[in-house]
């Protein structure tokens, strides 16, 4: 990461400053800067907003490549948006339009699928 983007990260506020570069980078980032990037996100990130977003994001660009970032971002989304505002739209673009049919077989396999479902659906038998 170049002093610049440093410099630009330091001062970022909200989460915004780091969800860009996530975006602006997504073909070059290195694995330490994407954990620096994600350090950011949490600490600044207070409704869960642009963790979400990061994790749709890097999710759909290669959920392979990326399977240990976004993991990290869906399980502080989860603990930062208490309003339940962003986490539901991870069920379907996360673990695919067909989710519904799968809750015990992805509560299983998924901590983070299963605490999303219960946050979401806490009436749920789950």
């Amino acid at each position: 990461m170049t002093e610049e983007e440093l410099i630009r990260l330091d001062g970022d506020t909200d989460g915004l400053a780091a969800y860009e570069h996530i975006a602006n980078h997504v073909s070059s980032i290195d694995d330490a800067d994407l954990d620096l990037v994600i350090d950011k996100i949490e600490k600044v990130d207070l409704n869960g907003q642009f963790a979400v977003s990061a994790a749709r994001y890097l999710f759909a660009t290669d959920p392979e490549r990326f399977s240990g970032a976004v993991n990290r971002l869906i399980a502080i989304g989860i603990e930062k948006d208490r309003d339940r505002a962003y986490i539901g739209s991870l069920l379907q673009s996360v673990y695919g339009a067909d989710y519904a049919d799968r809750v015990a077989e992805l509560s299983a396999s998924d901590d983070n699928f299963r605490r999303i479902y219960k946050r979401l659906f806490n009436q749920s038998p789950l």
